[in-house]
């Protein structure tokens, strides 16, 4: 993950640094200066993908999302009020689980709490996130250092999440691989037993994951891949594999980190938590719904994409949070990601020796400051653990001016990417 420094002066901002632990490595710039109405300006997807007219009927009200990452700092501007509770598995952060940990990307739950639930600063200025009326719980975990096995702060990640009121967990991490740990069989399976429904990013290739690992390989947690501002899916900043259920945007993020400092973000742990915002707009909706039926509603009102469904690099196609939230959606009799219980029944029958241990990291790193002046579904196969996990996001940028050199930088990334693709 990234580490992310600098300070903002009202609604300036001022000179920063970020560190991106990605195979970019460090990148440094002075920063720019951004209105908060630009930043507003740059959350495309609030429009694109429904969000807005979701809102008709509602903001998140009600809801309770547990974000599992380095902390939520709560203190942010766009983030007031939205922090109810939390806690710490590192050994590094505060009890309450606000304090960023973390070598590489403290402020990558910051950004990833501001996605999903921000409040903004006024009306129409700041980060706001899908269900701006959702309440967060923030837990801190450290990837990579720390006393506590980074698989066993996950397991009790998940457990304290589900027995402290989690409607939602939203998870832009990534353990790196198609397995995971026993431990994590009973929390998941405790957390699909209280009606509580995951979300997990895909990874990013960008950061190194090719192909999707857990927590998004298990059965039952919608997993979430990236697409571009055309809808197409992101060549770095996402991985594919047969667990994708949904796709949202993962390029040009806008998001608030400690400091009150904005980043322009891409990878899949950005998508994710609007993915899990959207959730939360459903269970608000339609609160007598189970876990089930609040995850077919956001896969099966999906616009689909690809060449088959669920696709390996759409899922069920690009999520609409006012189809939703707003159509009649059949029930279901079972969760259309799987089952965890009937994997375990049939996978962990011959008691075989748990993966070696890995460390849980966030999917893409966090924001390094870089200013620029403008600017199965079950899973069928088990692969060798690694020793580390890792974000699902890909280095951020300070959030300057989104002008004319961000528009020539996204059109060059275009013309790479179809490149690439035709290449493939």
């Amino acid at each position: 993950m990234r580490r992310t420094g600098g300070r903002v002066a009202a609604r300036a901002l001022t000179t920063s640094l970020l560190v991106v632990a990605t195979a970019a490595g460090l990148a440094l710039a002075p920063a720019g200066v951004a209105s908060a109405d630009s930043i507003r300006d740059a959350q495309y997807w609030l429009a694109d993908y429904g969000v807005q007219q979701a809102w008709q009927t509602t903001r998140g009200a009600g809801v309770t999302v547990a974000v599992i990452d380095t902390g939520v700092d709560g203190s942010v501007r766009e983030l007031q009020g939205a922090v109810v509770g939390g806690t710490d598995m590192s050994g590094q952060g505060s009890a309450d689980g606000q304090s960023p940990v973390g070598s590489d990307d403290p402020a990558h739950g910051t950004l990833v709490g501001s996605l999903l639930a921000g409040r903004g600063t006024a009306t129409g200025d700041g980060v706001v996130g899908v269900a701006p009326e959702a309440d967060l719980l923030s837990i801190s975990v450290g990837f990579g250092a720390g006393a506590v096995d980074s698989d066993q702060q996950i397991a009790d990640a998940v457990t304290w999440a589900v027995d402290h009121g989690a409607d939602v967990i939203n998870m832009s991490l990534t353990r790196n691989t198609l397995d995971w740990p026993t431990s994590w069989d009973e929390a998941f399976l405790h957390a699909q037993e209280e009606d509580v429904v995951v979300v997990a990013a895909a990874g990013n290739r960008g950061s190194g994951t090719t192909e999707v690992g857990a927590p998004a390989t298990m059965p039952g947690v919608l997993t979430v891949a990236g697409v571009d501002r055309s809808g197409a899916a992101s060549f770095d900043a996402s991985s594919q594999g047969i667990t994708i259920g949904v796709s949202a945007p993962s390029e040009k993020l806008v998001g608030v980190g400690p400091g009150d400092v904005h980043y322009s973000w891409s990878g899949t742990s950005g998508a994710t938590p609007l993915v899990a915002g959207m959730v939360a707009l459903v269970r608000s909706a339609h609160p007598e719904l189970g876990a089930a039926d609040v995850i077919n509603r956001v896969v099966s009102t999906a616009d689909p994409r690809g060449s088959s469904l669920p696709d390996p690099l759409y899922g069920y196609g690009l999520v609409d949070a006012a189809a939703a939230v707003q159509s009649t959606v059949a029930p279901v009799t079972a969760n259309p990601m799987g089952d965890l219980a009937e994997w375990i029944r049939v996978h962990r029958r011959a008691d075989a020796p748990a993966p070696t241990a890995g460390a849980v990291a966030p999917v893409e790193p966090a924001p390094v400051p870089t200013p620029q002046s403008d600017g199965d579904h079950p899973l069928r196969a088990l692969l060798p653990t690694v020793e580390s996990m890792r974000s699902t996001g890909l280095p951020l940028i300070v959030f300057a001016v989104f002008g004319a050199a961000l528009v020539a930088v996204g059109a060059g990334a275009a013309r790479q990417f179809r490149r690439r693709h035709e290449q493939e």
